[in-house]
Parts: C-alpha cells; sequence; structure tokens
C-alpha cells in the first residue's frame, strides 16, 4: 500500500563520525524521490496558520507562505512550528529557504513531540544550512546527535543557497529518507524499536543568528 502524501545548540560537535552513523543503513544506490502523488494532502493552506501552533511573534502566513524568525533580531533560542496532528508513514515534499547571518540553520521536524516548559522540540530533525547540515538527520533534544550525514559531495551541487529548494522526506516504519532538489541526502534506518515511529511535523528556526526561513507548498 502506497504511503500517504502530505504537500541545536549553535554550534554543534561531532565527536565521531561512526557515533553518528550509528543505526544508519548506507544504500549501495541512492534512488530518486518518490513522484509526486495526485491524492497529495495539503499541510499548509498557504493564507493562515490553521492546523499548526507555534509563538505568533516568530511565526506567520506572509505571501502563500510560512515566514519564522527574523532578519533584524537575532534569536537567542531555537524555536518550532509544528502541525497539530500528528503523523506516522508518510511522504512529506516542501519548498524551503532559508536567509540570514551568524549560525543560519533550519531543519525539518519529524515524528516529534514539544518539549514540556520549554520552546524545543525533541525528535528527528531533517536538517538545512551550511556547512554540512543539508539532507542530514540529527536527533533534535534526545539523543542529541547526528544520526545520519548526508553526502555532501552529491548535494552540494544542487542546493541553491539563499533560494528556494525541494525537500522531499519518506517515513516509513524504521526507514527515513531525504531528497533535496531530487538528490539523495540519507537513506537511514533506526535500529532502536523504542524510538517513536509517529508525532508532529515541525519547522525549526534556530538559535544564534539573524534568520528568516520560509517555506511554501507544503
Amino acid at each position: 500500500m502506497g504511503l500517504p502524501i502530505f504537500t541545536m545548540n549553535p554550534t554543534r560537535i561531532i565527536t565521531s563520525i561512526a557515533a553518528a552513523l550509528l543505526g544508519s543503513l548506507v544504500c549501495s544506490r541512492a534512488e530518486a524521490p518518490p513522484a509526486a502523488g495526485k491524492n497529495a494532502v495539503a499541510l499548509f493552506d498557504g493564507k493562515t496558520l490553521a492546523g499548526w501552533e507555534g509563538d505568533t511573534k516568530l511565526w506567520r502566513a506572509e505571501n502563500g507562505e510560512i515566514h519564522g524568525g527574523s532578519l533584524t533580531e537575532q534569536l537567542d533560542h531555537n524555536d518550532f512550528i509544528a502541525t497539530k496532528a500528528e503523523y506516522g508513514n508518510f511522504i512529506l515534499r516542501l519548498k524551503i529557504k532559508l536567509t540570514g547571518t551568524g549560525f543560519v540553520n533550519s531543519g525539518i521536524q519529524m515524528r516529534s513531540v514539544r518539549v514540556p516548559n520549554s520552546t524545543e522540540m525533541s525528535g528527528y530533525q531533517c536538517d538545512y544550512g551550511d556547512p554540512t547540515w543539508w539532507g542530514c538527520i540529527y536527533d533534535e533534544s534526545r539523543r542529541n546527535r547526528v544520526m545520519a550525514q548526508s553526502d555532501m559531495k552529491s548535494l552540494d551541487p544542487v542546493i541553491k543557497r539563499n533560494d528556494w529548494n525541494e525537500y522531499v522526506i519518506r517515513a516509513d516504519g524504521p526507514r527515513v529518507t531525504t531528497w533535496i532538489n531530487g538528490v539523495q541526502g540519507v537513506d537511514y534506518f533506526e535500529a532502536d524499536p523504542k524510538i517513536a515511529r509517529s508525532g508532529k511535523i515541525g519547522v525549526q528556526v534556530h538559535a544564534g543568528g539573524k534568520v528568516l526561513v520560509q517555506v511554501k507548498d507544503i
């Protein structure tokens, strides 16, 4: 049966490549992203934040896009906008643009939860930003490490910095695969059966910079 389709700290230190790749499945051949489905369900209506929740001082709907953060004010904490609903197995397709100065980073949370009494979310983050975060999987506020590092030699030629990029994420049981502009980032297999396989989808604006993240066509 096909899957339903839906259209950090300021400095992270990776102490061990072996540890960072623990549990990941590196396929011998990268695959193309799944084609857009005719029955895709829009998660953003392009006009309001209906179906989403977050700090309205940081997140707003503008020009058919969700905007988060600011290019004039530095954020001192990570912040997220998240779906009110939870999702398990799915294909998520969206366009994302990231601009700013300082530490410029964002990412797409999936199978995640809000951390009580905090602005954080806990769960998988399909990361996004320089120098090597594009398309990798970071375990945000849980194991706090990179679970699968993307192949930047393959991704770098297709990344449009300071412009729109298409991000596709497939969650299928213990397997999570990412693509940016049609090029595979990681193909990760979760070895720990205790890790949640459903949760909220979210967008991050990262602390440490004057950053604006924009997403559309979700």
